[in-house]
């Protein structure tokens, strides 16, 4: 039986920690080292660099990792496999060979190209599908050290090293989909480690200064443990497990590029300190289309916040809300949003907590519309408004802000190619089966607990959830801990009840899915953040808090579970 692989994770986006490739390479065995890099707002960031230098387009952070660690990493045996080439990964590619040279250290690089579809989607600034991990896995198996890639899904840095690994084809569906599941966890650091956990509460304070990241052991049959370095900070448990398993996902089956994984099949369990066991997994043909990405510029957007200090705070805000409309109506910007935001107290004892703002967000296809039109408006009302007239800065010239759009391919119209250290070129074909994702029908739910006292309480005193962003969509997973709070939440947080606790969401489509075993529900709720993450739609444009919002609310809860 072939032995374990043991996958670590360094990054979960553009601009983490940047010793956690050191940590990681320094506090324990590890067979192969990763990295996230990308995210859908990172790759307009790569775009608008490369518009300014055609050689620029990948995460140069990942370079500057590598300098300290390259050496480190090659007397230790450890392969990195990192998605930092972006837009650019032969140029990665060829910068981490020339700073192989200058230090030395005698490695094989090797990246995977095919992704950019820019040049079929005029006018955007990006187009990239997301590839599988099979052209990983040829890398790795021609003897490369260093694999960088462009756009990969996040969890096909751990099944390309895997497939690599223990030789697993194209057709091992399960084992593929423990990967997938195994990579989902690691792919966005210490996430997995308690980072942004729900219930960090009940955790001694030190034990989240500074989180361990994660890794993995893999298992030939495509089980996995979930664990980190010893004496590392954080802890891993089946809680922070669950948690990052439901961020930025749908339904039970979680499709990709090598595999669609069915979510509502894994099985969790304790395996000792900071060891949780994923296993059980099951996997099917991944869908015939690749998803790829579009990025491309929205036009241009700026904001004011007026600060309403004090009595008549509704009044004041109408009266700048008229005035500024007026102010802007010879040259009207597009889109013009206004939210108060009640911050104020009554009877308060500082000017701060005496105020509420009043957020003024404007965008168009033109700059004029934003900049110095908004501008003047705002500012030509300080003498002329409401009392205690002042805003948070003024208005600048506006920024351009870009739109994100999914689209779908064939997998025959993508050229992945795996280009390994000495310039061969291996084509990497698409998969042999496809099957169209269908949604899983809703399960048996559990039986509901018997009628008793109930006290009105927030949600998230017995449950908890995670929240995210993919488009224009957000997602809320919302797990129970034990299965008597399962057995309320199941029945207690329907669609319905979900709209009336985030009122926000009342009028979009919201799709609930039911995962038994990891006694979770997970809701997606769609159109709710726009265009995306970098036309900021919203206060919180990637939906990051959604999930403590809503476990902020209250609803009455069974005695019993409190």
């Amino acid at each position: 039986m072939t032995a374990p692989l043991r996958i670590g994770n360094a990054s979960g986006f553009y601009g983490d920690r940047f010793d956690a490739l050191r940590e990681m390479l320094t506090g324990g065995e590890l067979d192969v080292l990763t990295g996230d890099y990308l995210a859908e707002l990172t790759m307009l960031i790569l775009a608008r660099d490369r518009l300014k230098d055609p050689s620029a387009g990948y995460a140069r952070t990942f370079l500057r990792q590598l300098e300290e660690c390259l050496g480190l990493a090659h007397e230790r045996g450890v392969r990195i496999v990192a998605n930092a080439g972006g837009l650019n990964p032969a140029g990665l590619a060829g910068a981490v060979r020339e700073l192989a040279g200058r230090l030395g250290v005698p490695v094989r690089v090797a990246h995977v190209e095919g992704d950019d579809l820019t040049a079929r989607h005029p006018g955007s600034l990006a187009a990239h599908a997301y590839l599988g991990g099979f052209g990983i896995a040829a890398c790795l198996r021609e003897g490369a050290d260093v694999v960088v890639t462009g756009r990969v899904t996040d969890a096909a840095l751990v099944t390309g090293p895997a497939a690599a690994h223990f030789g697993w084809a194209a057709t091992e569906y399960d084992r593929l989909a423990g990967a997938v599941v195994a990579g989902h966890v690691l792919e966005c650091g210490t996430q997995a480690t308690g980072g942004n956990y729900a219930f960090f509460g009940e955790r001694p304070p030190g034990d989240l200064l500074r989180p361990g990241f994660p890794l993995a052991e893999l298992h030939e049959d495509g089980g996995s443990v979930i664990t980190k370095h010893p004496g590392t900070g954080g802890f891993v448990d089946v809680g922070t497990v669950t948690a990052q398993l439901l961020y930025e996902t749908g339904g039970a089956r979680y499709a990709g590029p090598d595999v669609t994984a069915r979510l509502d099949t894994v099985r969790l369990t304790r395996d000792g300190p900071d060891r949780v066991r994923i296993d059980g997994v099951r996997g099917e043909a991944p869908p015939p289309t690749l998803k790829a990405g579009l990025n491309r510029l929205g036009g241009f957007r700026n904001e004011v916040v007026f600060v309403l200090t004090g009595l008549d705070v509704e009044a004041k805000a109408d009266l700048v809300r008229e005035q500024m409309t007026g102010a802007l109506a010879a040259s009207p910007p597009a889109e013009t949003r206004w939210e108060l935001v009640r911050t104020d107290r009554p009877d308060a004892d500082t000017e701060e907590t005496a105020s509420a703002l009043l957020r003024l967000v404007v965008r168009d296809p033109g700059q004029e519309a934003v900049g110095r039109a908004l501008s003047g408006a705002a500012i030509e009302l300080a003498l002329a408004s409401y009392p205690g007239f002042h805003v948070l800065a003024p208005p600048g010239k506006g920024a351009p802000y870009g739109v994100f759009e999914d689209v779908y391919v064939s997998h025959g119209s993508v050229d992945h190619v795996a280009v390994l250290h000495d310039g061969r070129r291996i084509p990497v074909g698409p998969p042999h089966d496809t099957t169209a994702v269908a949604v899983v029908p809703e399960p048996e739910l559990p039986e509901p607990p018997a009628p008793g006292p109930v006290r009105r309480a927030p949600l998230g005193l017995v449950a908890g959830a995670r929240s995210g962003d993919k488009g224009g969509n957000a997602n809320v997973g919302v797990w129970a801990r034990d299965d008597d709070a399962w057995r309320w939440l199941a029945h207690e947080l329907t669609v319905e009840r979900f709209r009336e606790l985030i009122p926000e969401a009342a009028a979009l489509p919201v799709t609930r899915h039911v995962l038994p075993r990891l006694r979770a529900l997970n809701f997606v709720v769609e159109g709710i953040l726009g265009e995306g993450v970098a036309a900021q739609a919203r206060f919180d444009p990637q939906a990051k808090a959604l999930g403590e919002w809503l476990r902020s609310r209250r609803l009455d809860i069974p005695e019993a579970l409190l």
